[in-house]
């Protein structure tokens, strides 16, 4: 394993590395410049290898989002989009973009942070290490999973409150009974 000197902290270079899953992985994103936290696995839903980016649902506050840019700068699909860059908040680097005009190709991706992959390091806090996010794989999160605990969920609330009507209605009777 081979480790770089980067501004005071030691980073696994990504030659080396293979890329590897981050899946359940527990991690932190970081700007690649200053090292501001900007994020954390809890928020990451995947990423796009098109826009060699990491899909978010949320940033911390030190992530800025700029006005949006609405004459094409980009090539490709992103020169017929809108959207704002977004900028590290202590250091002003561009760590990304939120798209909010795309074409069909993009549009799920619209309202989502888009976090430069290039633009970004992650401490893995299991490792206690930093990694080039460039070095990793954020898989897209099985929602299937989610949506059965959730249906589970649901269930189980609405057998509590079937539960709780049948009480109320039995009550109800006890007392117009005792009139």
């Amino acid at each position: 394993m081979n480790m770089e000197f980067n501004r005071s902290i030691l980073i696994k270079s990504a030659s080396n590395m293979k890329a590897r899953e981050v899946t359940q992985r527990l991690l932190t994103l970081h700007c690649q410049h200053c090292h501001t936290v900007l994020g954390d696995s809890v928020d990451i839903c995947g990423e796009t290898k098109y826009l060699d980016s990491i899909i978010c649902l949320k940033v911390t506050g030190d992530v800025v989002v700029c006005d949006p840019v609405t004459q094409p700068q980009e090539e490709g699909e992103m020169a017929n989009c809108i959207y704002s860059p977004l900028k590290c908040g202590c250091c002003c680097s561009s760590v990304g973009k939120v798209i909010h005009s795309a074409p069909p190709c993009l549009s799920t991706l619209r309202s989502l942070f888009l976090l430069k992959k290039a633009n970004i390091s992650c401490y893995v806090l299991k490792s206690s290490s930093m990694v080039m996010a460039s070095a990793l794989q954020f898989s897209l999160k099985a929602v299937t999973k989610d949506m059965e605990e959730v249906k589970q969920e649901f269930r189980e609330f609405l057998d509590q409150l079937a539960f709780s009507e049948s009480r109320l209605v039995s009550r109800i009777k006890t007392r117009k009974n005792k009139k």
